[in-house]
């Protein structure tokens, strides 16, 4: 396992046309591996296809596809081609003939270009007077952390870093980085708790927060990597653009030894 490693964030603004964000999608790759040689590139969520101007309900669900769609299929390509792992959102369609949404799922592929893990984003945006599930259907279960060549990771998605039941799950089960994509909605103080809520899930689990937002009209941009003490590392501002942050697995286990809370949970104590 590597101890250090390098993660690029592609801050990038989706349209609603699957086929314009695969073009940017191959610049933002190419880029990042001629400047940094990356081991692994974060994608925002719903990267496939996000619509700002809110279309009628059908033209946004029309855009899914399915894992084995033309967009994964392109995605898993440039991993292979390139080498470096990719994690990245997408709307995946529904096989279900009585719901016609869509799962908001993020999907994870290695180095070979093979679909490692997917999770379907479990807690949906009903929040802000936003409510994601009138067009997204809510996976059932968690992200199961993975083991990668440069450490345990695990996953969540945008507003399920409110839920710290989430983030702990995902320490529970061994994760050293955990991966946020997100489409994080401008509005008042949604950058402060963007960032004090990011900050809180690392120090508490002693992990690194890698949170890739997109960008545009509507969301702040302002991806961030924070370490396990909660130190930005990496940040972004609110346009376009890659950011590099280098990953330290010594630096997790320094923190973990200086900071034991994780250990010193008392789960006899606490309901939840």
């Amino acid at each position: 396992m590597k101890r250090q490693s390098t993660f690029v964030l592609a801050q990038l603004a989706s349209d609603g046309d699957p086929t314009v964000n695969f073009e940017k999608a191959k610049r933002a790759v190419a880029e990042a591996n001629e400047k940094y040689k990356p081991d692994l590139m974060v994608f925002p969520e719903c990267f496939m296809s996000y619509f700002s101007d809110h279309p009628p309900r059908a033209v946004s669900l029309a855009t899914a596809q399915h894992l084995d769609g033309a967009f994964v299929t392109g995605m898993r390509e440039l991993a292979r081609q390139y080498g470096h792992w990719i994690i990245f959102g997408m709307n995946e369609a529904v096989e279900d003939p009585e719901d016609d949404r869509n799962y908001n799922t993020i999907v994870v592929v290695d180095d070979s270009g093979e679909i490692v893990s997917c999770y379907r984003k479990t807690h949906l945006y009903d929040a802000f007077g936003y409510k994601e599930s009138d067009n997204m259907k809510p996976g059932d279960k968690f992200f199961e952390p993975i083991d990668t060549p440069f450490g345990r990771i695990g996953l969540f998605v945008c507003y399920e870093v409110r839920f710290p039941e989430v983030a702990r799950y995902q320490r529970s089960r061994g994760a050293d980085i955990i991966i946020m994509p997100t489409a994080w909605v401008r509005g008042d103080l949604k950058s402060q708790h963007f960032n004090t809520l990011i900050a809180a899930r690392a120090i508490e689990n002693t992990v690194y927060m890698v949170a890739c937002d997109n960008c545009g009209p509507m969301f702040i941009g302002e991806s961030v990597v924070m370490d396990p003490m909660g130190v930005t590392i990496a940040a972004a501002g609110e346009e376009e653009g890659l950011m590099c942050a280098h990953i330290d697995l010594d630096r997790v286990e320094r923190v973990r030894a200086k900071l034991p809370a994780y250990k010193d949970r008392r789960p006899e104590l606490y309901t939840i």
